[in-house]
């Protein structure tokens, strides 16, 4: 009975966001109200907040998925991996998947999905809060290694690094180039941005 219950939570969760993000990638994240998003998910506004506090949830539950990434990357890289070794392995990685995260996914609800991000300052105000919070569990985790105000600046350089590259990854796709032809590119673009990274470990 957990089980059946837990996949029908997933299901709702589900729908409310897919309806939320194609609506406002249609007409806009600020002219969309949790309202209408309820409605066209045929759920109650406060069923909808019980799945997503606030507007913004909607949209970046999607990014929320990858906190403290790269600090569990640091945590769990291979025996004898330095830190910057395992976050450039995993970032060539999702590269290599066309994870959305790296801005190498030309699908496009995804493109729209980065360009609305970007282009509405509520929600890029929350990812550059997503970030304060990774960058801080990042340098967490490097503190294992080295002092603890190097692992601040090492931690903001990592992810300030992969904030660019995605970003760039994402405007070529924009420009019309495709994800496939772009990955080349995009890779070496990746080994050079971790080589000008401290080593440390």
């Amino acid at each position: 009975m957990t089980g059946l219950r837990e996949r029908k939570r997933r299901q709702v969760h589900e729908t409310i966001s897919a309806t939320a993000v194609a609506l406002f990638l249609e007409r806009g994240f600020d002219e969309v109200s949790v309202a209408e998003v309820a409605a066209a998910a045929e759920v109650s506004k406060p069923t909808l907040f019980k799945y997503f506090p606030t507007k913004e949830d909607l949209v970046l539950h999607r990014i929320s998925d990858h906190q403290g990434e790269a600090a569990r990357i640091v945590r769990e890289r291979a025996a004898g991996e330095a830190p910057l070794e395992a976050l450039h392995r995993h970032f060539l990685a999702g590269l290599e998947r066309r994870d959305p995260v790296t801005g190498l996914n030309d699908h496009p609800e995804v493109l729209g999905y980065h360009g609305m991000v970007f282009a509405t300052p509520a929600l890029a105000a929350r990812v550059f809060q997503y970030m304060a919070r990774d960058e801080e569990a990042l340098a967490v985790a490097l503190t294992a290694l080295v002092d603890d105000l190097t692992a601040r600046l090492v931690a903001g350089q990592v992810l300030a690094t992969q904030r660019v590259l995605a970003r760039r990854n994402w405007q070529a796709l924009v420009d019309g180039e495709t994800a496939d032809r772009a990955h080349p590119a995009a890779a070496a673009a990746a080994d050079h941005a971790f080589t000008l990274l401290p080593r440390i470990g």
